[in-house]
């Protein structure tokens, strides 16, 4: 493997940003050092970046590849392409697919999809049924990224709702409990409601309704309650109220945590006020709720109450999102679009790029104890990012990489752009060119 030097660069890292170089060796961060100070002896390719951000690869640990069983909306090489252009560099995928991961059989078959085509790193989640705690406990911990837990009913129908088998999996489980926190009876109830109201054409500002602030909160606060009570390590993902940041605390660094909290790109970026346009295209479960609520997730990642920034990229084909409300389902492509979307937050003095980073890059590895990446570090995997701070653009159609084909953020112009990915070393992205030749490496996890 050949050798890359890269000069100059302003370097996101641990808090600080500075100006520096990195010398590249084979799969490894091998030097850094200040501008001029690392010789360019025996390296195969220079390159100078003045003006650009160096950032570590963005970890992106909650996405639904859709692979295998529902290729038509996306697949692990159309969505992993997408994110490396998009400064990604590894993901972990959820198991509501066909069939549904909820076997080791089922997941060994996961993880050789990802040796044949994903272009960045890969791991998967085991999911959690009513009954299948057996097969889980078989999961190696060194291995898998966690267990899902789906404590609302959401795309894949794959809601735990027996008080005994939740409470055992709290009990037993031996990797982190990822869970999915909306209260199915409030929201069944709501749902009546809402259709007798309306019939099938509930209007889609009336999401944050039927999956109400109130329904998160119940299930949340019911999985912290058990999680304290059984010293469960629990990451709860998407969250999307203000009521939810009480549950979640400060106090200590986020790798010493039991209890982790998760906010999304989307809860960040868009309220209710953008149901009147985009309708079914930001339909997401969590909902996407009010402007206070997003004010109150901006304050909680600041304050670090909540630990890491995640897209739930979730791609449907328009066909599937073009129905009535009952009929469409929830989700949407993000994971193309996220880092420059956090920056564009940037730009509006929202996050600074190190919180940015921290949230998007360390604390993933952090808390989820994956070996040698997620920092940049002399020995550990050349996952990096060039990042230009100061390029406009525009999303549009053309441009989208997505399988699906289409964007919640169509027409939206960002003051950032991804303009080279290194993946273990290997440039896989750079200026809209791919090393289609590549393919990433497995997670490892130091459990």
């Amino acid at each position: 493997m050949s050798d890359t030097l890269i000069r100059n660069a302003t370097i996101i890292n641990e808090g600080h940003s500075y100006k520096g170089d990195i010398l590249i060796r084979g799969e490894i961060i091998g030097s850094i050092g200040r501008p001029g100070t690392i010789s360019s002896e025996g390296v195969s390719e220079e390159i100078d970046a003045e003006g650009l951000f160096l950032i570590p690869g963005v970890i992106d640990v909650h996405v639904h590849f859709r692979e295998p069983g529902l290729t038509q909306k996306g697949d692990i090489a159309s969505e992993s392409r997408a994110a490396v252009a998009g400064g990604v560099t590894s993901f972990m995928d959820m198991p509501n697919t066909i069939p549904q991961t909820v076997t080791l059989k089922a997941l060994n078959e996961k993880f050789t999809l990802g040796s044949e085509k994903s272009f960045i790193n890969y791991s998967f989640y085991i999911g959690a049924t009513n009954n299948n705690l057996d097969e889980i406990l078989k999961a190696d911990p060194s291995a898998v990224s966690g267990i899902k837990l789906f404590l609302g009913s959401s795309t894949g129908n794959m809601l735990v709702n027996e008080t005994l088998s939740l409470s055992e999996l709290f009990k037993r489980a031996h990797l982190p409990v990822c869970a999915h926190c909306e209260d199915d009876a409030e929201i069944k109830k709501n749902s009546i409601v809402y259709r007798e109201k309306y019939g099938e054409n509930v209007p889609f500002e009336m999401h944050p309704l039927i999956r109400s602030r109130e329904a998160c909160f119940m299930s949340s606060s019911s999985a912290v309650k058990m999680a304290r009570e059984y010293n469960t390590r629990l990451h709860i993902t998407h969250l999307s109220t203000a009521d939810e940041m009480k549950l979640f605390s400060n106090e200590e660094p986020a790798g010493e945590k039991r209890i982790t909290g998760e906010a999304c790109v989307h809860h960040l970026w868009f309220d209710d006020s953008f149901y009147e346009k985009s309708g079914a295209f930001i339909k997401w479960n969590p909902a996407i709720k009010t402007r206070f609520d997003r004010e109150s997730l901006t304050d909680a990642v600041n304050k670090d109450l909540l630990d890491v920034i995640s897209t739930d990229h979730a791609p449907h084909s328009l066909k599937e999102k073009t129905g009535t409300y009952f009929n469409v389902p929830s989700g949407a492509p993000m994971v193309q679009h996220s880092l420059v979307t956090m920056f564009e937050m940037w730009h509006r003095r929202l996050f600074t790029p190190e919180k940015i980073i921290e949230k998007m890059c360390h604390n993933p590895a952090v808390i989820f104890n994956i070996e040698g990446r997620g920092f940049i570090r002399e020995g550990y995997k050349a996952d990096l990012v060039l990042v230009d701070p100061d390029k406009t653009w525009t999303v549009s159609r053309e441009n989208i990489l997505y399988k699906c084909g289409w964007s919640p953020l169509v027409g939206t112009t960002f003051n950032t752009a991804v303009i080279r990915t290194f993946v273990n070393g290997t440039t896989v992205y750079n200026n809209g060119v791919f090393n289609e030749d590549y393919r990433g490496q497995r997670l490892k996890f130091d459990r």
